[in-house]
Formats: structure tokens, C-alpha cells, sequence
């Protein structure tokens, strides 16, 4: 029963680690559409 409580905490802190990774590069692109979308207004 142990291992299997070690094993779900496991399984949910790689959860709540790949959410904040997969926040993390959502802003950067983001970032890098808005900064594309800069430089085409600047270029009309």
C-alpha cells in the first residue's frame, strides 16, 4: 500500500510539473506571435 501511495504522489507531482512547463511555453509563444505581429504592423 505504500508503494502505491509513493507511486500516485509520484504520478501527480509529473502532472502538476508538465502543467507548469506546458504554461510556460504557451507564453513564450505567445510572446513570439505578438512580437511577429509588431513587426508586420510596422511593415504595411
Amino acid at each position: 500500500m505504500k508503494k502505491f501511495t509513493a507511486f500516485l504522489m509520484l504520478c501527480g507531482f509529473i502532472a502538476l510539473t508538465g502543467c507548469n512547463t506546458m504554461k510556460g511555453a504557451g507564453q513564450d509563444i505567445q510572446r513570439g506571435g505578438e512580437k511577429l505581429e509588431n513587426a508586420a504592423d510596422r511593415n504595411k
